[in-house]
């Protein structure tokens, strides 16, 4: 017995590093899955009205805002399947699997025929994505040093905005009637993604298994020796000698205990039920304005204002950046003011703006420009509380639930508060009446002021601490 059960400072060896250039390999390697999926939503909503037309595959409003909820609802799907296996066979099997899916399946919806393949190609798409989301930000959390873990979540979530600006840049040349044949143009948009996936494959490869999974699945040998590796590379990279762990800092691990299933509803339903009630507030929230806009900002546009088909990734490119500028400015205040104040007051503000922005739209005062300004506004804010929603949900869980936590959250998020959002907004889109999208607005910011208060009175300082104090291992013991 006494040999199940291992004594190790491994999670606070990796708290303790200062920031280096492993790190950045990390940061590249894994956060590329937030640039993808961004490049994939911008690039559908940019092509939206290029789908529509004779050039591309002919699809009504309907089924266009349908295959934008099939990719979420796929990417819901995906969450569950890979999230499971991603707390069974590890984080780095999973990333790299989930990335190959991706890009088969991007190169399969560029070679669409009718609305039905392209529909069934987005679902299987969304897959793929939805598996990357529960690896990925498992092994960002386990891998990057306690004092900077919001900072850096924030803005690799934020680098979603980074693959939007790439799609909008793209989209300007390739949906450019003058340049580019337009029945063919948009299946060139989707190569964008495969060309970036592809390279980062090599990148990926040399990130590791989490020391953190490895010590609660039996294999602590292997977790000492990744983390000496990675201590002698940061330590050659600061050129001084790392700092001494607290002899206390020790963390007993029984690795006999295996998490199931029932171990996971138990933790979130049970153990842990604000959290998890936090969480899923969040998320849900924050996809419901996300979905709801990022799907039919091209209709928009194109609707309201008679923005042409080729000019609305002109727009789409200042939203991007006041979406990307949010997580990278706002950042470094989540690990120092803390999450609770920071989340809620993001979610807040961003939720009085958008209805301020509703105002103004009643009463017919905007332009496309004056309309893509109030949205920069309202996002740039909004973008770091979604940003937090899954720094949230993946470090407030324990070990070895912590990647189905994260997909089940995901999930519900995903299906309750994003999924139905795209077509909800396109069909409001459609009477092309004014009090119609007011009322849109109203409802997306009363949901945002709910996220933002279920967070105020109910959520936890995590920042700065390390993953095993927030919520220990299930397999800790107290004593050996």
């Amino acid at each position: 017995m006494a040999s199940d059960i291992v004594k190790s400072q491994i999670p606070f060896r990796l708290d303790r590093l200062p920031w280096s250039a492993w790190h950045w390999t990390v940061v590249l390697g894994l956060g590329i899955t937030w640039v993808l999926d961004g490049l994939e939503v911008t690039i559908v909503g940019n092509i939206a009205p290029t789908l529509k037309s004779a050039a591309g595959l002919g699809l009504s409003d309907i089924q266009f805002t349908t295959s934008a909820s099939g990719y979420l609802i796929g990417a819901a799907a995906g969450a569950l399947f890979f999230g499971y296996l991603t707390d069974k066979l590890g984080r780095k099997k999973l990333f790299l699997i989930t990335l190959g899916w991706y890009v088969v399946l991007t190169a399969a919806t560029a070679f669409s025929w009718n609305a039905e393949s392209f529909l069934v190609f987005r679902i299987l798409t969304g897959f793929g994505l939805g598996g990357e989301y529960a690896a990925i930000n498992s092994a960002i959390d386990e891998l990057i040093p306690a004092q900077r873990r919001g900072v850096v979540d924030l803005a690799i979530n934020g680098t979603w905005w980074l693959g939007t600006i790439l799609a909008s840049l793209g989209s300007i040349v390739l949906l450019n009637p003058h340049l580019v044949n337009q029945n063919y143009g948009w299946r060139f948009a989707f190569g964008l993604g495969i060309v970036l996936a592809i390279g980062i494959l090599f990148v990926r490869r040399n990130v590791p298994e989490s020391p953190r999974w490895l010590l609660t699945h039996g294999r602590s040998e292997e977790a000492e020796i990744i983390v000496a590796t990675i201590e002698a590379r940061v330590e050659r990279s600061a050129r001084a000698p790392l700092a001494v762990v607290d002899g206390d800092a020790t963390i007993a691990i029984d690795q006999r205990h295996r998490a199931t299933l029932g171990s996971v509803a138990k933790t979130m339903l049970r153990r842990y039920p604000k959290r998890t009630f936090v969480a899923l507030m969040l998320m849900c929230t924050q996809a419901f304005i996300y979905n709801a806009f990022t799907f039919t900002q091209g209709l928009i546009l194109g609707t309201y204002f008679q923005v042409p088909d080729w000019a609305i990734p002109y727009y789409y490119l200042p939203f991007a950046i006041g979406n990307l500028a949010g997580p990278l400015l706002l950042g470094h205040f989540f690990d120092t003011i803390g999450r609770k104040t920071m989340i809620a007051g993001t979610y807040i503000l961003s939720g009085v703006l958008l209805y301020g922005t509703g105002l103004l739209f009643a009463h017919h005062v905007l332009t496309a420009a004056t309309v893509t300004l109030c949205w920069m506004i309202v996002f740039f804010f909004a973008s770091a509380g979604a940003s937090a929603a899954y720094l949230t949900a993946s470090e407030t869980f324990p070990m070895e639930t912590r990647a189905m936590a994260i997909a089940v959250i995901y999930a519900v998020g995903t299906l309750v508060g994003g999924a139905y959002a795209p077509a909800f907004f396109g069909a409001l889109i459609a009477t092309k009446s004014v009090p119609s999208i007011v009322y849109g607005y109203t409802i997306a910011a009363a949901i945002m002021l709910a996220g933002g208060l279920t967070e105020a009175f109910l959520g936890i300082a995590a920042e700065r601490k390390s993953l095993e104090k927030i919520a220990p291992p299930l397999s800790a013991i107290t004593s050996v």
